[in-house]
């Protein structure tokens, strides 16, 4: 029988007040991002705001407004003196990094604030692979904190997403952190995983936070439901058998931890020591706003 992993909800401890959700409810968040507070859709605060109207609108140096009939694009409404970018430092025992922040027509800003827990767990974990320099593959790896995470405890990282805009970004953050060479592919994920396998490459770390839906760079489809098996599958076969550290991270409003765990116990020889549960923020009224579900593990034979 397979072990299952135990499971919790963690929130990021290292932000202090370089980032805070100030409050969360109606379908929003508010958040404080360095020297500046943004207001955008947030599709899990079904409850009530704590605050007032007055004080969102007064408080928000931007308010992000979808477009009509879309779910995902839309305006920034952005107040005087709000830049086109500024940075963000994100510090902890282990890690020193940097982060641009910057409002896009998709609502995101550069950053998902409670992946530090996940940055901070690699960080913990990543020393304790016997390979030196392991090779650690970041796939739908975004603008790069964790692939930054990785780099900085003396990892050799692959950085995989398909939109270049986003890789530009990623290149950046690297810049800013005082780090570098990060090896950068603009390609579509499953694709390159496949490719590797081919080509019998094997990494000691693999890093997935699939979107729910997707675009390759040459229009290949992303479907979470009907291709993460395929995804998870395909990675196990470049998985170092010795010892690797595996994450994957899904932000998808139907998928519990249950279907995550069920889908890693099926396909992996997962250790007793897996980790697997919900990650949230807090707001300033302990509202605890949920924002992904991971499962992640170090084995070592």
């Amino acid at each position: 029988m397979k072990n299952s992993a135990s499971i919790a909800i963690e929130t990021p401890a290292f932000w202090g007040k370089n980032y805070e959700l100030i409050d969360s409810g109606g379908f929003e968040k508010l958040e404080q991002f360095g020297a500046f507070v943004v207001r955008r859709p947030e599709p899990q605060a079904v409850w009530q705001k704590s605050l007032s109207e007055e004080f969102w609108v007064s408080k928000a140096n931007a308010y992000f407004k979808k477009e009509k009939g879309s779910n995902e694009r839309g305006v920034w409404e952005v107040k005087k003196g709000v830049p086109d970018k500024w940075f963000m430092p994100y510090q902890s025992e282990t890690l020193d990094l940097n982060f641009k922040i910057s409002l896009s027509s998709f609502k995101h800003v550069g950053i998902f604030p409670e992946q530090a827990s996940n940055w901070e767990f690699l960080a913990k974990n990543i020393p304790l692979l016997k390979t030196p320099k392991p090779k650690i593959l970041n796939l739908f790896a975004y603008t790069g904190g964790a692939s930054l995470a990785c780099k900085q405890v003396g990892a050799d990282v692959t950085h995989v997403d398909s939109v270049k805009p986003v890789l530009s970004w990623a290149r950046e953050n690297m810049e800013v952190s005082k780090l570098d060479n990060i090896r950068w592919m603009a390609e579509d994920a499953l694709k390159f995983v496949k490719r590797e396998a081919r080509r019998g490459n094997f990494y000691q770390g693999i890093l997935l936070d699939p979107p729910a839906y997707g675009r390759g760079p040459e229009g290949e489809k992303w479907v979470l439901e009907e291709q993460i098996d395929d995804m998870l599958r395909s990675v196990k076969e470049i998985l170092d058998p010795k010892e690797h550290i595996l994450l994957t991270n899904v932000y998808s409003l139907g998928f519990s931890t249950l279907v995550v765990e069920n889908l890693m116990k099926g396909i992996f020889n997962v250790p007793e020591k897996a980790e697997s549960g919900e990650i949230y923020l807090n707001d300033e009224y302990d509202k605890k706003l949920p924002l992904g579900v991971f499962y992640r593990y170090l084995y070592q034979s």
